[in-house]
């Protein structure tokens, strides 16, 4: 048994004695908990600018800070610049192949012509074959010189594409030097400070949407049965002077595979060697804290 589940079970041997003492009606003891978020650095740099503190209530996709992307943009402006200059280097094909296809044309104007004085006797079959071999050669000549161009082109478009995904990369990155909530909630912690240098993958501070807490208690075999998700019971918590407030929970989770507790833990039936962890989902009027101790009363 390891130290972490070790000091699990002891807060739990705690917080089942103390509410233990409230009154012998509970079903099921726990502590409250929420889901909580670290949100963590997705660049490199000092942090320029940082609007954070604990306890501060924060939008989802609210606007936080920002990570230095000063390199990052100038790598990008020197990509656009080499961009500019590959896109100076391709071909224009029709350009160069026009001078060609003039040739061509001015040959197969003459082609017709010709077929016109031999029609009059007044052209030979040899001037006829001749100009054929020379249209021949031209279309040849086309046919190589557009291959050529379109190889040239190709490779200078394969560099440009290159290029374009570089620069689609960085300023993705620079995207993630913004910093953002990812969620609507309270912060619980801060890690880090403005100016200070932070790597990726570092936390920058912990989130928890507190409207809705969680109640994990631990139930007995016998108790099992009666229990189905989504059912509802009452939650409740301790207020001045032995008091208790009440809470409409509902059953989120329970689990399907049993554990086992120390012999201090109370539940419904005292010294059970296999318990069951249920989670019973609250609303949170703000009077429920995490790690806060409460007790369920199941229908």
């Amino acid at each position: 048994m390891n130290i972490v589940y070790k000091l699990s079970l002891l807060t739990i041997v705690m917080l089942s004695v103390s509410c233990s003492n409230r009154n012998g009606k509970a079903d099921a003891y726990g502590s409250f908990e929420a889901e909580e978020i670290i949100v963590s650095a997705e660049g490199n740099g000092k942090i320029l600018e940082l609007k954070l503190e604990e306890g501060q209530i924060l939008k989802a996709n609210q606007y936080i800070g920002l990570i230095d992307t000063a390199q990052l943009y100038l790598q990008k402006q020197q990509l656009n610049a080499q961009l500019e200059g590959t896109l100076a280097q391709r071909t224009d094909i029709p350009k160069q192949l026009k001078a060609l296809q003039e040739k061509l044309s001015g040959m197969m104007n003459e082609k017709k012509r010709l077929q016109s004085l031999l029609q009059s006797n007044a052209a030979t079959n040899k001037q006829m074959d001749d100009l054929n071999t020379e249209i021949q050669v031209v279309k040849s000549q086309l046919d190589a010189t557009r291959s050529n161009l379109n190889v040239q082109n190709k490779g200078v478009l394969s560099q440009i594409d290159a290029m374009q995904y570089q620069i689609t990369s960085l300023e993705n990155a620079i995207q993630k030097c913004l910093i953002h909530s990812p969620i609507h909630g309270t912060v619980l912690k801060k890690y880090i400070n403005q100016y200070e240098f932070i790597s990726t993958g570092r936390p920058i501070f912990k989130i928890a949407d507190v409207s809705k807490m969680t109640l994990k208690v631990y139930i007995t075999e016998d108790q099992l049965s009666s229990l189905k998700l989504g059912g509802s019971c009452t939650v409740r918590i301790d207020k001045k002077d032995n008091e208790l407030k009440e809470y409409k929970g509902k059953i989120t989770w329970i689990s399907n595979e049993s554990e086992f507790t120390p012999k201090m833990i109370q539940t419904k039936n005292e010294r059970v060697n296999l318990v069951y962890a249920v989670k019973i989902s609250v609303k949170n009027d703000g009077d429920i804290k995490i790690g806060m101790p409460g007790d369920v009363v199941f229908e």
